[in-house]
Order: structure tokens, then C-alpha cells, then sequence
């Protein structure tokens, strides 16, 4: 976070990822019943192929032929995302059977918590209060205290977990990826890594005014800050770190440049001692930060060209397949997939990129044999 703010000045935060996190416990490590250990040394080494990508400015390259459609997509695609995470997490949308999701419990104490998180902040926002998401926040999370629906912390600060049993671990179990199974893992976190943090990227750097003529400023920094994390957070112990969409809460409230980053930093760091104070903030807390700042980076929809069927079309299923597989990944990867075939049905081939069609031909290879 401090690398991507002070090299890219870029107003965003890194974290360790939570759908890379879940495919590394259950689908790899569980489901394929690969040790934790040899699975952790395959992410340190789409780590480094991701240091070398971005060196020689091939994601720099890959993101900026990307149609301007299509970024202003994935853009307002995430928006629709984080939005229905916030929706599940607040226990608004809930899953059914029939229906496949309907209306929650209503009458249901931290539902009713995170209704109240979501009236304060669009209130506080309308009014221009500055802070105003995470002023709701705080208020929320005393309101819960009082009404015995969030545990008071019995302490404020907290001991740091030890790195010991993973630190490290990478470099004894490199002689062990050698194998079909490894090399699929490797391929599929270079595949999910590259084109959720491309996502990402594309939305945050819209939704901060930043992109200018379908370039991103700086975008080969950004990135290679971003492809570091990914060899530290392996080495350190953790799946791939990624950009942060819950970085669109601090550009929704006015952070342009990276001493929004170097900010979150230090209050990262700060946090490590205030552990049993920062866990009792729950997810239907949070709800109301998710569903608001999507609503704002869904606001990117309206630059779409949207009297042309052959943009429509991929722009669309972007948008809609992100909140319907949870997956940002995904709907780029059907975008990509669509595009090109819509414009070599109108034989105007010429008109898309080469790179393109290799995207094309990787993630149907992706959809055939991963997904």
C-alpha cells in the first residue's frame, strides 16, 4: 500500500485477497489435496512472473488496449458487485431456493443495524459531510454496543501474531512445483491475480477521475508496487495480495492522489496493535459502505455507448456476471470473449487489437478447463 502510493500515486489500498484466499484453501489445498506449504510456493512464483510481466510493461500493455466500452464496464461492473456483497453481508438479500435470492428478515436485530449504517451514511453523503461512510460506521458499530448486538472489546490493544510458522516456508518447497497440478495453480493465479487486479485498477483510477484517453497514468508503477506484494505476501505467509475495491470508500470521500495510500498505510500498521478493537466491526457494519460506494462506481454505466449493439452486448454481460458468479474475473473474462466475436460478425476484425484475440482464445481455455 505504501509502494503503489509513493511510486504510482495512486489513492489505493493492497490487501491480501479473499477469493484468492478461498480458491487457495478449498480449492486447492482442500480440493485437490495439495499442502498448504507447496500451494503458498506456487503463489511466490506467479509472484515473481507477475514482478517480470509488469517490468517489461506487459500488463501495462494488455490493460491499456483494452476498449474504453469495456473499461468503463468493469468499472461500473464492480460497482454492481461490492454493492450485492454489501446487500448479502447486511442480511438484506438473502439466498433462496426458489428464487435464488430474495428480501432478508427485515425485523432481524443486525439487519435492522446495517439499515441504520445505510440511512446514516447516505444522509451524512448527501449533506457533503466529509467522512461521512466512516463517521456511520462508528456510529453503527456504538449503536450495536448499546442494543448488546456488537461485543464491547474486553481490550483495546492486543498482541501481534507471530510470522514464525509461515515466514519464509516458500524457499524450502521450490523443487516441488514441478508437477501438472502445481503448474495449473500457478497459471490459474496469474489468470485470477492479473485480471481481478486489472479490474480493479480500471474502476478505482475511473472513479478518480485519473483515466485519461483509455490511459492510466503511472499505471506501470501501480503495477509493479502491486506485483511486489504479491512475492512479499508470499513470502510473509499469505495468498496473493491484491488492489483493493474497498479503496473506492476513500476516493468516494475525496482521496485523489497517494498520500490517500500512505495514510491507510500507517493506519495499517496502527491497527496491528488494536486488533480486539478493530474485529468487533462486523460485516453488516461494513454493509453500508460496500453498498453505497458501489452505487457510486456504478455510475461509470452512463459513459458506455449505449446505442451500439456490438458494445452493448459484452459491456452488459460484464456488468451483470460479476454480481451473479462473484466473481470480477469472470465477467471481464466473458467481456473479452464477446467483444471480438461481436465485431468479426460485422466484419470489422481489423478493428480489434491482436492481443485481444489472445485474451480471447485464454479465457475460453480458462472457462473450458478451470472455471
Amino acid at each position: 500500500t505504501l509502494l503503489i502510493g509513493l511510486l504510482a500515486n495512486f489513492p489505493i489500498a493492497i490487501a491480501p485477497s479473499m477469493g484468492l484466499n478461498s480458491f487457495f484453501t478449498f480449492s486447492v489445498c482442500i480440493g485437490m489435496g495439495i499442502d498448504w506449504q507447496v500451494t503458498l510456493t506456487g503463489v511466490f512464483v506467479a509472484g515473481i512472473i507477475f514482478m517480470l510481466l509488469s517490468l517489461f510493461k506487459i500488463r501495462e500493455k494488455i490493460i491499456n488496449i483494452i476498449p474504453i466500452d469495456l473499461k468503463y464496464a468493469i468499472a461500473s461492473g464492480i460497482g454492481f458487485f461490492i454493492t450485492f456483497v454489501g446487500l448479502k453481508n447486511g442480511g438484506i438479500i438473502v439466498g433462496n431456493p426458489d428464487t435464488f435470492v430474495s428480501i432478508g428478515d427485515l425485523t432481524s436485530p443486525m439487519t435492522l443495524l446495517a439499515v441504520l449504517g445505510i440511512i446514516l451514511t447516505i444522509v451524512m453523503l448527501v449533506k457533503g459531510i466529509n467522512g461521512g461512510i466512516f463517521y456511520a460506521m462508528v456510529i453503527t458499530t456504538i449503536v450495536g454496543m448499546i442494543f448488546g448486538q456488537i461485543e464491547v472489546p474486553s481490550s483495546i490493544v492486543g498482541s501481534i501474531p507471530s510470522l514464525e510458522p509461515t515466514f519464509g516456508v516458500v524457499f524450502g518447497h521450490l523443487d516441488e512445483i514441478f508437477t501438472p497440478e502445481i503448474l495449473t495453480v500457478i497459471f490459474t493465479f496469474l489468470i485470477v491475480a492479473f485480471f481481478d487486479t486489472a479490474g480493479a485498477l480500471i474502476g478505482l483510477t475511473s472513479q478518480a477521475g485519473m483515466m485519461k484517453d483509455n490511459k492510466i497514468p503511472n499505471i506501470g508503477k501501480g503495477l509493479l508496487a502491486d506485483s511486489a506484494a504479491g512475492v512479499i505476501g508470499a513470502i510473509l505467509g499469505t495468498s496473493t495480495p491484491a488492489t483493493s475495491v474497498e479503496s473506492s470508500a476513500g476516493i468516494a470521500v475525496g482521496g485523489k492522489t497517494g498520500f490517500t495510500s500512505v495514510v491507510i498505510a500507517a493506519c495499517f500498521v496502527v491497527a496491528l496493535f488494536f486488533s480486539p478493537l478493530v474485529s468487533v466491526i462486523s460485516v453488516e457494519v461494513t454493509s453500508a459502505a460496500l453498498i453505497i460506494v458501489g452505487a457510486l462506481m456504478a455510475m461509470e454505466i452512463r459513459r458506455i455507448n449505449w446505442t451500439k449493439l456490438e458494445i452493448v452486448i459484452p459491456s452488459f454481460l460484464t456488468i451483470i456476471m460479476m454480481p451473479l458468479t462473484s466473481s470480477v474475473v469472470i465477467g471481464i473474462g466473458l467481456g473479452f470473449v464477446l467483444y471480438p466475436i461481436c465485431l468479426v460478425a460485422q466484419k470489422r476484425a481489423k478493428e480489434v487489437h491482436p492481443i485481444m484475440y489472445v485474451l480471447c482464445l485464454l479465457f475460453l481455455l480458462y472457462f473450458a478447463f478451470i472455471v
